[in-house]
C-alpha cells in the first residue's frame, strides 16, 4: 500500500462505530470528512504535482471497498467528491487545476458533481435540463440540476448544459454564484446524510476559466471519471455486501444452521471481489473476466440477497430501525437507482421477475 494502513485502518474504525449515528441524524457527515483529511484520504484521485496521492487501481478498489463497508453513506459522498477531482483534474485547464487541485486534497474546499442529466436522469425530455449559452467570457446556465450529493456543503460543483446546437459543455461552478438556488436535501430511503437534492439555476454566469471541457457533442464521454454504470458503483456494493457478510458470519458463530449459508455467501463475495479486481486492471470479456455492466448486475443481485438473508436471521431486532440489518436493506436498495444504466436495469428485472438474468 501506498498509503499507511495503520491510519486507515484507524479511520475505518472510526467511520464503522460512528456509521448507524449518521444515518439516524441525517445531516451532512462534516466530521466524517475531516477524519478523511487527516487521514490523508481526501489526496486520492489528485495528482501528486497537486498535493495529492495517486494509488494504484488495486488500491483505490480495495480503499474504496472497505469504505462502503464501514459507512456507505460517507464513501457515496466521497466518490460524488472525487468524480469532480478527476473531472477537474482531466482537464486542459491548467490555471484552474493549479487553484482548486491543491485546496481539494487538503480539505479546504468541497466540490461535488451535478452531471446526471448529461448522462442518465431526464434523458427522456426534449428540452435539456440545463440550457447553455455561449456569451464572449463566460457561459450561462439556465435550468435544474436533478441529482447534487453534498450541494450544501460544496464549494464548487461540476455540472454542465447543452448549448442551443446540441453540444454540450462541462464547467466547475462556484455554488456562491449568484443565480444558484440549492434546494432542501432529498428524503431518501436511505443515505439521507449525503444531502443530495437538486439546484436550480438562473441566469448563472460562469466565466470561461472555470470551462472543463466543450463545448462538443457528449461531454461526459471525455476524459477522466466514472460515468453510468462505472466499477465504482460495483465496488461500494461489495463493500456493503461484505459488510453484511460480516453480520451473517456473526450470527453462523451461534446458529451452526446458517454454517453453510455463510460459506456460501462468502463465496460470492470472493468470486465478485476477483471480478471487479480484474476488470479494474482492463481485463474483460477476451481476456479473463467480465464486463463492468455484467459485474454490476452480479453486485446488484449480491447485495440485495445478502441484505435481505442477514434481516431474516436476525428476526425481529433486524427490523426495528437502528439495527445493522435495516440500514443494510435500505442501503442495498440504492443500488437499483444510482447510476443504473437500462442494461443493468434489465437484469435487475429479469431477476426479480425470475428469468434468466445474464
Amino acid at each position: 500500500m501506498t498509503f499507511d494502513t495503520a491510519i486507515f485502518d484507524e479511520l475505518l474504525n472510526k467511520l464503522s462505530a460512528n456509521a448507524l449515528d449518521v444515518d439516524a441524524q441525517q445531516s451532512w457527515p462534516k466530521e466524517q470528512f475531516q477524519w478523511l483529511a487527516e487521514a490523508g484520504v481526501l489526496k486520492w484521485f489528485i495528482p501528486e504535482e497537486f498535493g495529492g496521492k495517486e494509488l494504484t487501481q488495486v488500491e483505490l478498489t480495495e480503499g474504496y471497498e472497505k469504505l462502503a463497508a464501514a459507512c456507505l453513506s460517507t464513501c457515496f459522498a466521497f466518490t460524488q467528491r472525487n468524480g469532480a477531482c478527476q473531472r477537474i483534474a482531466g482537464s486542459k485547464n491548467e490555471e484552474l487545476k493549479a487553484d482548486l487541485l491543491p485546496r481539494l486534497a487538503t480539505g479546504e474546499l468541497f466540490a461535488t458533481v451535478g452531471i446526471s442529466h448529461l448522462t442518465t436522469s431526464r434523458q427522456h425530455i426534449a428540452k435539456p435540463a440545463v440550457e447553455a449559452e455561449e456569451q464572449s467570457d463566460s457561459f450561462v446556465l439556465n435550468g435544474m440540476i436533478p441529482w447534487v450529493t453534498g450541494a450544501t456543503a460544496a464549494d464548487i460543483v461540476v455540472t454542465g448544459g447543452t448549448c442551443s446546437d446540441g453540444k454540450q459543455v462541462l464547467l466547475a461552478m462556484p455554488t456562491a454564484s449568484a443565480g444558484v438556488s440549492i434546494q432542501p436535501k432529498a428524503e431518501l430511503m436511505a443515505l439521507t446524510s449525503t444531502e443530495t437534492t437538486s439546484i436550480r439555476l438562473e441566469n448563472v454566469s460562469v466565466p470561461k476559466r472555470s470551462l472543463l471541457a466543450g463545448p462538443i457533442e457528449k461531454v461526459m464521454n471525455k476524459g477522466k471519471g466514472g460515468g453510468a454504470g462505472s466499477l465504482t458503483t460495483s465496488i461500494l456494493a461489495l463493500g456493503l455486501s461484505a459488510r453484511s457478510l460480516g453480520l451473517l458470519e456473526d450470527e453462523a458463530s451461534r446458529r451452526d444452521d446458517l454454517i453453510g449459508k455463510a460459506d456460501s455467501f462468502k463465496h460470492e463475495v470472493d468470486v465478485l471481489r476477483s471480478e471487479i479486481h480484474t476488470a479494474s486492471l482492463g481485463k474483460t470479456f477476451g481476456d479473463e473476466g467480465l464486463s463492468p455492466t455484467a459485474i454490476r448486475q452480479q453486485a446488484n443481485s449480491l447485495a440485495l440477497r445478502i441484505t435481505q438473508t442477514v434481516l431474516a436471521v436476525t428476526k425481529g431486532a433486524g427490523f426495528m430501525v437502528g439495527h445493522p440489518a435495516e440500514l443494510a436493506v435500505r442501503e442495498a436498495m440504492f443500488f437499483l437507482v444510482w447510476s443504473c444504466p437500462q442494461p443493468v436495469v434489465e437484469g435487475v428485472l429479469n431477476e426479480l421477475s425470475c428469468r434468466d438474468t445474464f
